[in-house]
């Protein structure tokens, strides 16, 4: 044999994001038996390794079913299980007074990869809260950490705080989010967002342009999202692409575990679907 064989290292790094995204594409598309069985053989081995966390025994688990709610604990007016989805839709004669949620009934969990596949109408607004409470106040409500998703694609990707510090980082941003200056004070919380934003964050590098970004995102389309949780620093994912980036180094308000739930918005007739729903536990 002539030639040499080029240094590996020489060419473009793939993670393990952008492996598991074009595995569950090959999966959709595989035409025969054979061509399945190795395409769930190849998942199976990538689903145990989660990108820059190393290698962890655990597998993804499907926590819907695809048949029923059971597990789930939401409003029914709004939720229901269609063609093998999780619909979440509002209509002209069930207009929201509040966001309503369905929440996971299987845990809170603190260190995790969640796995989905979403599909939102132009009008829909909603996300997928984690390490979040519920609220005695408000039947089906959560406040905490939010992966927001939107039908005009304004701002999926992005890190929100339901019903508290707001934004956390807007799509593109990797950022480092600090305290209040005056925690103890009441009030301070509130004080501390303006203009729907956390003031107390350091963008400290750009992942890319938020329109550019938003050209991954298929438009009224099934898309995938991957959320990796672990510590204080949480990455969404979408479509194998980061969108936001956030180290949590507020010690006063970010919360280390908690439960889990699909969004419903408050405004105008909209229609959201999420399927493939998969954790797995670090």
């Amino acid at each position: 044999m002539t030639g040499t064989f080029k240094d590996c290292t020489s060419y473009p790094k793939i993670d393990n994001n952008e492996i598991s995204y074009f595995l569950d594409e090959a999966e959709k598309k595989a035409e025969d038996y054979y061509q399945q069985i190795l395409v769930k053989t190849l998942k199976t081995y990538f689903d145990k390794k989660s990108d820059n966390t190393g290698y962890t025994s655990d597998v993804f688990k499907q926590i819907f079913d695809g048949k029923s709610l059971e597990g789930w604990h939401g409003d029914t007016n709004y939720w229901r299980v269609e063609n093998g989805t999780l619909v979440g839709e509002v209509t002209p004669t069930t207009p929201l007074k509040s966001n309503t949620f369905l929440i996971w009934q299987g845990g809170e969990p603190a260190d995790f990869e969640l796995k989905l596949e979403f599909r939102i109408s132009e009008a829909g607004n909603s996300g997928i809260n984690y390490r979040s409470e519920t609220l005695d106040s408000i039947p089906y409500a959560l406040r905490g950490y939010q992966a927001d998703i939107d039908g005009k694609i304004r701002y999926t990707g992005q890190n929100y705080e339901e019903r508290k510090r707001t934004t956390l980082a807007y799509r593109g941003e990797k950022v480092i989010i600090s305290s209040q200056g005056d925690p103890d004070e009441v009030g301070s919380l509130r004080a501390n967002v303006k203009n729907n934003c956390w003031q107390s964050r350091e963008v400290v590098s750009q992942l890319g342009e938020s329109d550019s970004l938003k050209t991954k995102i298929k438009f009224e389309d099934w898309n995938e999202l991957y959320l990796i949780v672990e510590g204080n620093r949480m990455r969404h994912f979408v479509n194998g692409i980061l969108m936001s980036d956030v180290q949590d180094d507020d010690s006063v308000n970010r919360k280390m575990s908690g439960k889990l739930g699909m969004q419903v918005h408050v405004g105008p007739p909209m229609k959201v679907e999420y399927r493939n729903i998969r954790l797995k536990n670090l």
